[in-house]
Parts: structure tokens; sequence; C-alpha cells
């Protein structure tokens, strides 16, 4: 795996069938723009809701389409190594470069069972391929330990990167401490990622980024700014996309009839809110995920007024691409009817 910018990219739908001709167009989009790598079927890409044969045939698709023109990481974790060894072999047939493997959610094991019974089984038995664990414990109640990175890292070469998503600067640290100077880690959530990559004791090597959906030309050049040294205007262009980052999970406070309550309108909905109003291929999630309230679509609104406001060569490659007019998809309230919930 290299560094830069990786797209955890949105899977469509259209009537409620994954949408095979536009995600291959959102791929396109993406590698227009310079994007590093696509991530297929990630949190973003709603892995928990696709089933295997989708899921396998999302995989296809990106490895197909960036062939020759970026790299492929398609998203195999689990809390089933079986499933997930399953998982890999497809990815590998189909070409993919690496996988992304998720901490085993809700049945929660140790670091050392993660490392044992889970990364090494799957590490060995695909040496050619890239194994990128992926650290979420908000998401999954468990976590794989800077320690054990490092461990799978000496035993397994090709356990070489982690995506790296507790939120947690000491921990991240700690993965720099113990792995060395030539691991690499990336960055899972966009709005730490500038310090992440600037923190002499991290040095991240870029992001797995849920924004690049939507300004992928943008991500990868601030990246590559801060690959390059170039801090200041590497901050200068993060402080632009900054609204965006809020996208990832969009907390409002909605009123009940037995009072106030916080809602979270967690990935994608955000994120594939904003695409529906902008006209670009995305559908809706699948359920349970559903809906934002009426307050959360004005946050996502708003966000997305600043960000083109500000700097609207920020959004322009998405406007070029899919021939949208930003000023009128933000302003017009019919391309937000349907995406909210009237009432709580």
């Amino acid at each position: 795996m290299n560094s830069g910018c990786y797209t955890a990219i949105a899977t469509p739908y259209q009537a409620g069938n994954v949408d095979y001709e536009n995600l291959a167009k959102l791929v396109d989009f993406q590698i227009q723009n310079g994007i590093s790598g696509i991530i297929a079927v990630g949190t973003t890409g709603e892995s928990p809701v696709l089933n295997w044969d989708e899921h396998n045939k999302v995989t296809e698709v990106v490895a197909s389409k960036t062939k020759g023109k970026c790299l492929c990481i398609a998203g195999t974790g689990s809390n089933n190594t079986a499933e997930s060894m399953e998982g890999t072999q497809h990815a590998a047939k189909a070409g993919a470069n690496g996988v992304l493997l998720v901490d085993p959610y809700y049945n929660g094991p140790s670091s050392i069972e993660i490392r044992r019974e889970y990364v090494a089984p799957i590490a060995a038995a695909f040496p050619d391929l890239d194994i990128i664990p992926y650290v979420i414990p908000g998401r999954t109640g468990a976590q794989l330990l800077p320690e054990d990175l490092a461990l799978l890292y000496k035993s397994h070469p090709n356990v070489s990167s982690v995506k790296e998503a507790t939120a947690n600067l000491a921990n991240m640290r700690r993965t720099r401490e113990c792995c060395g100077p030539d691991y690499m880690i990336f960055s899972g959530d966009d709005g730490m990622t500038y310090q992440m990559m600037t923190d002499p004791q991290i040095k991240a090597a870029g992001v797995i980024s849920v924004v690049s959906n939507v300004a992928p030309r943008a991500l990868s050049e601030m990246v590559q700014l801060l690959n390059q040294g170039n801090q200041s205007e590497a901050e200068s262009l993060m402080l632009k996309l900054e609204p965006l980052f809020g996208l990832v999970t969009v907390k409002t406070t909605e009123q009940t009839p037995y009072g106030e309550v916080e809602c979270r309108a967690r990935n994608p909905l955000g994120l594939k809110t904003l695409m529906s109003i902008l006209g670009m291929p995305s559908g809706n999630c699948r359920q349970p995920l559903g809906k934002m309230t009426r307050n959360g679509i004005d946050a996502v609104i708003e966000a997305t007024r600043k960000v083109h406001a500000n700097a609207p060569q920020i959004l322009q490659p998405l406007a070029d691409f899919f021939n949208i007019d930003i000023a009128d998809r933000l302003e017009n309230p019919a391309y937000r009817e349907g995406l909210y919930y009237e009432s709580y």
C-alpha cells in the first residue's frame, strides 16, 4: 500500500438494489480526480447490509475499474474468520491489491485473539495481498492493540499498515513506537488527518476518507502537500474542507413528546444524503439506517454552503463530472424532499 488518499466509496442503490452501473461512474470520478485507491465495501459502502453476493460483485466492479489506474482495497472483515477468509479469497481472485479487516464486532475477542485467530491466518493464507487491520473500537467494541500490530508486522510483512480510527493520539503514537518508522498509519477519521500527518510521533501516511466521495481532488491534494512537507498550504486547504468533516457523524438535538434527545446520524447517512441533494448517484441507505431529521438536513446543507461559498473549487470537479449546478442543488428545497423524517 502506498501513502496517499484512499476513498471508502459509497455503494449506490436504485430501487433498493445495488446500482453497479453508477458504482462504476463513482469510481471513474474518483480516478479522474487523482485518488490513490478505492476501498470497496467498507463501512461507508454499507458492508453490514450487503449480502456476500453483492459484496463480492462490488469488489469485482471496483477491481476492474481501478486496474492499472489506482489501488483497489476490498473490505473483507467480519466477526467470523472463516467468512472473512472466503471474502478475502474472492477479493484476491477479483484482482484486489489488498483487503481491509475491521476488528471483529460484537463477539469482542481480545487483542491477542484478533491477532492470532483472525488477522494472522488471513495474512498467512494470502502473502501477496496487503492486509490492513481496521481499528475502530467505537464501532466494534474490540481493539487490536499497537503491541499486537507490531507482532503481526514482524511475523507477516504484508501486514505493514493500519487504518487508525481510535481518535486516541496516545494510541497512535504507541503504534508508531512499536511498529517503527516504515510502518504506515492511515487516518480513519477525515477530521484528524492533518493532525495525524503533522504529529512527529505519529507521521501518518495518508487517509482512508469518507469526504473524498464528494471532494476527491481536494483531499488528495491536502495529503500530497503534507507528504511533501508543505504544511502551510495543506493547513489552508484543510480549513476550507473542515465543514465537510462533520458529515461523518451529524449530531443534533431533537424534541420528542418526552423531552430532548441527542440524535446521531452516523456514516454513511450524512454523506449519502449530501450526495442525493447534490444529484450524485447514491440512493438511500439500507435499513436499519434510514433518514436524517430536518435539523440534520439543515446541518448538512449549511456545512456544504460554507465550503461552496469560501472555496468553490473544492466541489467544482463534482459539478463538472456530473453536470451539476451546486448552488441550485443547495438552495432548492425540492432536492431535499423525502430525505428526512417530517417528525421525530
